[in-house]
This record gives structure tokens, C-alpha cells and sequence, in this order.
């Protein structure tokens, strides 16, 4: 009794009498004689000492058939079937019948019985005392008060499918069986007055185990649900006992003679005798004469609580339906006990600040994690007013995910809760539930209670136990000063922005910088040279140097790793080398290197490597004082000038402003700009160049020989040897008129006669020579002219004889039919027809003929337009209108045009008339 006075009491259970809806309010009254109650299937089932089987609805109307002729003593009604088990007597003297009743079914309006048989043990009769049947419908087991138990294996509800042994025999009485199925494993617990014992069906010849050397009354033992794993539960009039299949469980000292024992919902149903009322006598019978007191308690074991205690008197049973507890007493009344929300013991509990019991409960009503989190979150602020932090901050954890973490930051800022404060934000962060001000705010907590241990356990977690954001995390360990921490942190997470931040910006530890970036991935090399390689060839070139030459041809990193084999295997990544040149600012020394190492590796590098390179030898051989490397370096930028890679303006104005002489006057030459070859030894004075100029590019560019000769005779220095070996140029190539030689040699006051005096004596001697052959050709042409006139005569005069034996096409002798032109050309009839393009031309003549006409055409055309040309300009207003209208359309555009002979205007008729009938050409079939 000292144990069960520790337990608290609540009332968590309202008691009410059941009322009949039919009779205003009254109490609801059962059927006398009741002798035996089950629940189930949406009903409870009532045998009275008549017979009768009671079936009592929710709505509390009752309905009944007639079960046995005398009596029922035992209702068993499974929980997943519409099937009802009895056990009565139809005739006196000890003879129990067993029945199997089908609630779904009907027979003449009653359930029908599927099956009858005798409860008998052995040969010798026998009392039943208890009753248990499986739910799965293979098992039933019958106790008797012998001590015998008969076991009924198959189809209990059919006589062919199943068969009866007797399982168990002993001399106390049994009060009480139970069947227990766990998975596939089935168990049956025997309770008598003086054992209790575990047989298991699932096993052959069905094993027994003893499990105690005490039993229990009748109707004080039941099984408990699986949140209780399943246990049988005995109660003794000292304790209560907890039993598994192979050993005895917990046991609970409850004192007190136990009259009933029930299983309902979690609840331990206990009906303990009072201590105040007579003692009964009589085994297996509820009846009595005169009422008793008896104390109803309902258990949580769980919880170690009791929820609710009452006092009745003589009750029969308790069945648990529709949700509800119904208490059955034998003077007829039916009380109800309908628990209290969950909310609402919670709250009981609150009041008494029983906030442990309140979680464990609403742990055991599976109430959601939000309700359990305001039970954690009330327990905390209770513990918080009291001054015990501790614990206070252990139920806020238990809140993280539910409760919004600045109310419980807000309660312990102050720093002499920080200790609690980093234990609520690890657990935060534990759970993945931590933002970044939770991740800052914890490593200042570390870092104000300099707790280096818990600070490097936080940051050396396993990837699997990252539980923040590593980035913020980074950041505020920066700022606090924790470098190698930081350091360590982005190296293990892979913040390479972040690890490289530290060490050049911080740490200034350079070479370790550059270590790490070379090993790196291609795309993230690339991109963290550009930031910082200006820094890192300021201070450690050589590396940085040789890393920008493999990471612009062919860039592998330098760690043996997984990554490394990875790149090898892959397509070679290469950087732009143009991108880079900046780095190397102010170390022209490694410049040169790395751009040489570009052109020699990549013949096809950036055109900006070639132009820098350029400048850069430019520059080179620009401050060269040693006549020797001078030379050499003279040698490198021509030769790069010749590899026609460098672009043809940058380059000469690079030697422009270099004044690199070689490089300009190569340029020169390469782009065709003799002028400017010659203008450039012009204003360098270079005599001699000049003249050589003029020879070397005189044929591509005539004008060259008139510069040189303008350039010269504007000197006033002597420079008549020059000016006579121009002047040889221009005559032997007739490049200027005579009268302009001698205007422009006016000019020099040191030129005199004598210089042009050749010059002139062969210009005019050419002169006449040309007047001679114009005048001998003229002649010539007049004396063709008559000729061909007396030719015409002869052919309008005299008749023509064709003597040409041979074809003019085929050149084969000819024969009739043939054709004959005035021309003396003849020819075979078929050759004329397969060559001739008209029938009235010659096809020997017609090209040359066609070539006459066409000019003859054109110089018609001329005189035309000339005409034209001259009327519209006499009448016109705004003659230089007219002039650019023609100008525009093409019309004093220079013309190859074959001009008439000189004479007058009339001659120049004759003759075109002439030529016209030469080409007249007269068809002959002969």
C-alpha cells in the first residue's frame, strides 16, 4: 500500500449514470440475472440465469434470443469478427455446452449457431471457469475447475476442421487464459489459484514453461496491448505482475483483494474489495446477497499514475465500447466513464507544475510534436523563473524546430548565461535548424568564452555532421582573429575563395597561397589568377611565373589525387595568355619569359602575346648600351616582325616609336608603301637610299622617279650626280614632259645647265625621230588608202573570176555545190552552212569585219553625243551644270577610239563609204 500511496491520483475520467433515452432522463436499468458481458463489433453482449443472450446498441436498445434452455455462463465476442462464443446449460447437473453463434448471419431471426459441442475435460465432468478464443479463429481454450484446459485447434467454427485436446491438467482450479500472437509466434497464458504458465502453440507437442508460483483469482488476470508488449497480467492481492512468454516482468505493488482485472486502452483496470465489507466465499460465482463495497482504480502504468478512483458497489464487469468505459453492477444501473481530452489533463497537470508527468503522457497519447513542444517550452519557462538555467535550457532544446529560437537566444544574452546559450545553439545546429546569425552568434560564444576545444570540435565535425553554414562560419572566425581555424575550415569545406582570402589577405603566407591554387580545378585557377596574380608575381614570380605557363597550354593540377586523374583523362584546358599579361606589370624579366614560352609552345597564341612580345624586345633594344646584344636583340624583334603574326599597325607604330629603323622600313616594304620607304630615307637625308628606293620599287611605282627628282632639286646642296642619274631614269622610261624636268630643276640654284643638258639633246633627238616614223607612216597608210580605192573601182567595174580550188574551211579540194565571197574566200556547200552565222557573210571575215563595225559604231555614237554636248551647253543657263551632269554619267571617261585619217569632212565620208563596200559581200552558188 506505501507503493501505490507514491502514485498521484487525478480524475481523468468523468463519471455519469447511463440514462434511458425512452423514459425522460431515468436511469437506464439491464435485464436481471445477468451473469456473464463481453464488448465488441459495436454491441455488448449480456448472458442472463435464463438462457437469454443480450445484444445492448449504442442508441441503448436491447434485443435478445434464447442461447440455452437453463443458463449462460461464459460470452467471448471476438474483436475482428461478427462471431460470439457461449458457454451454458441446457439440462441440469453439470453438462456445459460450448456455442458458436454467426452475428451476421440469421436463423429464423436469431444468429445462427454454426457449432455445438460439450465442454467436458476428460471421462469426469467438470465446471467451465473461464473462456478464450484467438482471434484468428484457430484457437479457442476452454479452463475448467479441475484444473484441466481443453485446447480447440482448426476452425473453431465448424466441427470438421478443427480437433480438441485436453493441453493442459492440474489440480487448482484455472481462472484465467489468454492468447498472444507476435508476428507468426503463438503463445496461450494458463492462470490458476496457485500457477501461472506459458504454452507455445506454434512449437509441436506445445512446450510449458512455469512463469510463477503464485497465481490469481478468477477474472483478475488479462492481456495487456502491444504498447505493453503484449503482457499477461496476473493481479495478486499484494502486487500486480507483468508476465512475457519466457520470464516475469515488472510488477507493481498494488495491496488489496482483487475482485476484477481488465485491460482497456492502455488503462489497467483494477476492482479492489473494500476493506470495510465482509469477506464473500463461493468460487466461480458473482452473485451475492447483500451489496458490497468495492473501489474501482484505473492505472497508467506508463506514467505511474492513477487516473481515476471511485467507489461502487457489487459490480459485475467493465467492457470498453464506443469509446467510452461502462461499468455493469448487479443492481441493474450501468454507470459510463468517458476520459477527458488530452488537453485537458494537461492542463490539470500544468496547475500542479507536474511537467515531467505532462510529457510522458502526452507522449503515451501520441500527441503531436507541436503539443509536445509547448509542454517542453511551459516546462522551460517554469524551470527559467525558478533560477535552475540548466535545466531550463535542456527542455528549450527539446523545442528546436518548433519554437522560434529567439525566444529562448533573448533569455540568456545575458553573458553569465552564455554557457547555456552555446549549449542551445549547438543543439540548433545539431539538427540542421540553425541560420546564420545562429552560426555567428554561437562561434562569438566560443570565441568570448575562448573555449579553443569546443571551438575545433565544432569545426573538425565529419562532412556527415555539418550542421551550419560553413561560409558565415568562416566569416566570423576571420573577424575574431581565428585564422588558422578559418583556415581550416574553408580548406576541409572547399570555400577556396575563402581559404585563399585568408592566407594572401591575412596571413600573407604567399607561397602557400600559390600552392593551393595549383591545385585547384581549371576554372577556378583561372579565375583566382586573375585576382590575385598581380600580388602573387609581386611576391613570389618565379611560381607564379611557371603556374601561368602550364595553366595557359595545358593545365593539370598539381595534387595526386582522384581530381588530377580526372583532368588526364579529360579534354586539355587551356587559358587565354592575352588575359594575363597584365600581371606582369612591373616584371618585364618574367614577361619576356612567359611569352616566349606562349609563341614557342602555341604558334597560334593570341595576337596580344605577339604584339606585347614585340614591344617588349622593342623596348629591349631601344636601352641596350652593348653594341653586341643590341645587335642580337635587333635580330629577335625582326625575326618577329617576319613571322607574320604581329598586326601590321601596331607593329610599325611600335618601331615608330622605338625609331627601330630595320623594323619601319620592313613594314614599309611588306605593306607596298614604297612612298613611304622613300620619304623616310628623304627625311633622314639618305642620298644615296633614295636613288636605291627609286631603283628597287620604280617599276611598281613610277611617281618615285619624279619625288626623287622634285626632293633633289630642292636641296641647295651639290647634289648633281644624283639628280643626272634620276634624270637617266626618267628619260630612258619617258616618266616626265621635258618642259616639267626643267621647271622643277628651276628650283635648285646649284643645278645648272650642263646637268640637263644630255637630257635634253636625247629628248629632242627622240623627238625627231618620232616626227620621222609618224610622217612614214602616214604615207604609208595614204598609199593603202589608193590602193584599196582602185580595188573597189575594179570590183564595181569588171566582173570577179573565183579560181580558188580548195575550201577555205576545210582546206579539201572543192566541189559543187560551193560557195563564193567577193573576198576570194570559197567553200564547200555543207562546211558554209555548218560554220557561217548569216548566209551574207563571209565566215572567214566576219570577225575582223565585226571588230571594224563595232568601232565604226562607237565613233558615230561619239559624234553624236558631241553634238548633243555642245547644243545643251550653248542653251543652257548654268553651263558647269551641264558639264557635271555629264561628268557624273561617265561621258569624258578616257576612250581607245580609232580616229579618222586627216582630211576634210567629206574625204573622211569616202572613206567610210569605202570600207562599208569592202564589207559588202555578195553570195554566189555556183
Amino acid at each position: 500500500m506505501a507503493a501505490f500511496l507514491q502514485w498521484r491520483k487525478f480524475v481523468f475520467f468523468d463519471k455519469d449514470v447511463v440514462k434511458d433515452p425512452l423514459e425522460n432522463g431515468k436511469n437506464f436499468y439491464l435485464p436481471s440475472g445477468i451473469s456473464a458481458c463481453d464488448s465488441g463489433r459495436g454491441h455488448i453482449v449480456l448472458g442472463d440465469m435464463g438462457g437469454k443472450i443480450w445484444l445492448l446498441m449504442r442508441s441503448l436498445q436491447l434485443t435478445h434470443f434464447q442461447a440455452y434452455k437453463l443458463r449462460v455462463t461464459h460470452i467471448y465476442q471476438l474483436k475482428q469478427h461478427s462471431i460470439l462464443v457461449s458457454v451454458g446449460q441446457d439440462e441440469h447437473g453439470i453438462n456445459p455446452l460450448v456455442k458458436v453463434w454467426n452475428l451476421d448471419k440469421r436463423d429464423g431471426g436469431n444468429p445462427l449457431c454454426t457449432r455445438i459441442f460439450p465442454a467436458i475435460p476428460g471421462n469426469k465432468p467438470a465446471e467451465v471457469s473461464c473462456l478464450s478464443v484467438h482471434e484468428n479463429l484457430n484457437f479457442m481454450a476452454i479452463g475448467f475447475t479441475d484444473g484441466s484446459v481443453v485446447l480447440t485447434k482448426g476452425d473453431i467454427t465448424r466441427d470438421r476442421h478443427s480437433k480438441t485436446l485436453t493441453l493442459h491438467e492440474g489440480t487448482s482450479p484455472v481462472t484465467g487464459l489468454a492468447f498472444r500472437q507476435v508476428l507468426k509466434v503463438t503463445h496461450l497464458f494458463v492462470a490458476t489459484l496457485e500457477r501461472v504458465y506459458c504454452y507455445a502453440l506454434s512449437t509441436k507437442e506445445y512446450p510449458k514453461i512455469q512463469l510463477d508460483t503464485h497465481g490469481c483469482a478468477l477474472h483478475c488476470s488479462s492481456l495487456s496491448d502491444p504498447s505493453q508488449d503484449s503482457q499477461f497480467i496476473v493481479a495478486g492481492d499484494e502486487c500486480v505482475y507483468l508476465y512475457q512468454p519466457d520470464e516475469r516482468g515488472p510488477c507493481f505493488a498494488f495491496d488489496g483483494q482483487k475482485l476484477l482485472a481488465h485491460w482497456h486502452r492502455g488503462y489497467l483496470f483494477l476492482i479492489i474489495r473494500d476493506a470495510k465489507s465482509p469477506n464473500k466465499t463461493g468460487f466461480g460465482s458473482r452473485e451475492s446477497s447483500s451489496a458490497e463495497n468495492q473501489l474501482l482504480t484505473i492505472y497508467d502504468l506508463d506514467n505511474k499514475f492513477i487516473a481515476y478512483s471511485a467507489p461502487f458497489e457489487d459490480v459485475i464487469d467493465i467492457v470498453a465500447e464506443w469509446g467510452l468505459f461502462y461499468i455493469l453492477t448487479r443492481d441493474g444501473k450501468m454507470f459510463v466513464l468517458q476520459e477527458k481530452d488530452t488537453q485537458t489533463k494537461l492542463e490539470m497537470l500544468f496547475k500542479k507544475n507536474l511537467f515531467v508527468m505532462a510529457i510522458n503522457l502526452a507522449k503515451s497519447q501520441h500527441l503531436d510534436s507541436d503539443g509536445l513542444a509547448e509542454i517542453f517550452r511551459q516546462y522551460g519557462d517554469h524551470l527559467y523563473l525558478k533560477g535552475d538555467h540548466d535545466g531550463a535550457i535542456q527542455q528549450y532544446i527539446r523545442t528546436t524546430g518548433k519554437l522560434e529560437p529567439s525566444y529562448v537566444i533573448r533569455k540568456f544574452l545575458d553573458a553569465q548565461r552564455i554557457h547555456n546559450l552555446t549549449a542551445y545553439l549547438q543543439a540548433l545546429h545539431r539538427q540542421s535548424l540553425a541560420n546564420a546569425d545562429h552560426t555567428t552568434l554561437l562561434l562569438n560564444c566560443y570565441t568570448k568564452l575562448k573555449d579553443s576545444a569546443k571551438l575545433e570540435e565544432f569545426i573538425k565535425s565529419s562532412e556527415s555532421e555539418v550542421h551550419f553554414d560553413v561560409e558565415i562560419a568562416i566569416k566570423v572566425l576571420r573577424q575574431a582573429g581565428y585564422h588558422s581555424h578559418a583556415v581550416f575550415l574553408a580548406e576541409k569545406h572547399k570555400h577556396h575563395e575563402w581559404y585563399l582570402k585568408i592566407q594572401l589577405e591575412d596571413l600573407k603566407n604567399y607561397q602557400e597561397g600559390l600552392r593551393y591554387i595549383g591545385r585547384l580545378p581549371f576554372e577556378q585557377v583561372e579565375s583566382n589568377m586573375k585576382r590575385y596574380g598581380k600580388t602573387l608575381m609581386h611576391h613570389v614570380p618565379e611560381g607564379t611565373t611557371r603556374l601561368l605557363k602550364g595553366l595557359c597550354t595545358k593545365y593539370q593540377p598539381s595534387a595526386d589525387t582522384a581530381e588530377k586523374d580526372l583532368y588526364e583523362s579529360s579534354i586539355v584546358n587551356k587559358a587565354n595568355s592575352e588575359e594575363f599579361i597584365p600581371i606582369f606589370a612591373n616584371n618585364p624579366r618574367e614577361l619576356k619569359a612567359f611569352l616566349e614560352h606562349m609563341i614557342e609552345v602555341d604558334t597560334l597564341s593570341p595576337q596580344g602575346v605577339y604584339d606585347t612580345l614585340l614591344e617588349l624586345r622593342l623596348q629591349n633594344w631601344a636601352h641596350e648600351q652593348d653594341l653586341e646584344k643590341k645587335n642580337i636583340l635587333q635580330g629577335e624583334a625582326l625575326s618577329l616582325l617576319r613571322s607574320d603574326h604581329t598586326v601590321f599597325d601596331k607593329a610599325l607604330v611600335l618601331c615608330q616609336m622605338h625609331n627601330f629603323k630595320e623594323g619601319v622600313l620592313y613594314l614599309y616594304e611588306k605593306g607596298k608603301l614604297y612612298q613611304q620607304i622613300m620619304h623616310y630615307h628623304m627625311q633622314n637625308e639618305e642620298y644615296g637610299k633614295v636613288v636605291e628606293a627609286c631603283k628597287r620599287y620604280g617599276d611598281q611605282e613610277g611617281c618615285l622617279w619624279e619625288q626623287a627628282l622634285g626632293y633633289f632639286a630642292r636641296k641647295e646642296e651639290n647634289c648633281k650626280a644624283y639628280i643626272s642619274e634620276v634624270l637617266q631614269h626618267i628619260d630612258q622610261n619617258n616618266l616626265m614632259p621635258p618642259l616639267l624636268v626643267v621647271q622643277t630643276l628651276a628650283h635648285n640654284s646649284t643645278a645648272t645647265l650642263s646637268v640637263i643638258k644630255d637630257y635634253l639633246i636625247n629628248k629632242l633627238q627622240r623627238e625627231s625621230q618620232q616626227i620621222e616614223e609618224d610622217e612614214r607612216k602616214i604615207r604609208q597608210y595614204r598609199d593603202e588608202t589608193a590602193h584599196l580605192r582602185s580595188e573597189i573601182q575594179e570590183l564595181k567595174m569588171s566582173a570577179k573570176i573565183f579560181q580558188k580550188t580548195k575550201c577555205n574551211m576545210c582546206n579539201s579540194p572543192l566541189e559543187l555545190p560551193s560557195v563564193h565571197f567577193l573576198c576570194s574566200h570559197s567553200f564547200h556547200q555543207h562546211c558554209f552552212e555548218s560554220y557561217a552565222e548569216s548566209e551574207a557573210e563571209c565566215p572567214t571575215c566576219t570577225p575582223e569585219n565585226r571588230k571594224v563595225m563595232d568601232m565604226l559604231r562607237v565613233q558615230d555614237q561619239k559624234r553624236d553625243l558631241h553634238d548633243h554636248f555642245n547644243r545643251q551647253l550653248r542653251t543652257s543657263n548654268d553651263g558647269f551644270s551641264v558639264v557635271a551632269d555629264y561628268f557624273g554619267r561617265g561621258v569624258f571617261n578616257k576612250l581607245t577610239l580609232v580616229t579618222d585619217p586627216p582630211g576634210s569632212k567629206t574625204a573622211g565620208s569616202l572613206e567610210m563609204n569605202l570600207q562599208r563596200d569592202l564589207l559588202i559581200h555578195t553570195k554566189r552558188t555556183c
